[in-house]
């Protein structure tokens, strides 16, 4: 919802004009991360982000306005990793992190984001995770 966050999320009508209305982040960091450290057993979600993509730059779209399936945002900073990463990923994720954990983003217009008809898993021993 558009300057309020994602219904459900613990951050939701946090703060008026809240920068981390809705975070992001990359499979392809994701998946760096869990071959750098050995992990096997973790999905994405771990992150506690709130969209996982593939093939995008997010740090490009810091200070940029963009849209996703017909929703706008405005990314506004890295999603800064902390000490909670090494306890839910694994020691050194939130080193490993810095300068990738990720983005925060205003929401601009209300919307419904969905995993569309191609869906693009990551697989890894015990799980699948859908991106979008």
């Amino acid at each position: 919802m558009a300057g309020r966050g994602v219904e459900g999320d613990r951050f939701f009508d946090y703060k008026d004009n809240y920068k981390g209305q809705i975070t992001f982040f990359s499979s392809e960091v994701f998946e760096e991360l869990c071959n750098l450290l050995g992990v096997h057993d973790k999905s994405p979600g771990a992150t506690r982000r709130n969209v996982i993509t593939a093939g995008v730059d997010l740090n490009s779209l810091i200070e940029r306005e963009f849209d996703v399936q017909g929703v706008r945002f405005s990314g506004v900073a890295e999603c800064s990793p902390c000490y909670w990463m090494d306890k839910a990923i694994a020691p050194g994720a939130e080193e490993f992190l810095k300068g990738r954990g990720g983005l925060r983003a205003r929401i601009l217009t209300d919307g419904v984001l969905v995993v569309e008809d191609e869906i693009l898993y990551r697989h890894s021993a015990d799980s699948q995770c859908p991106l979008l």
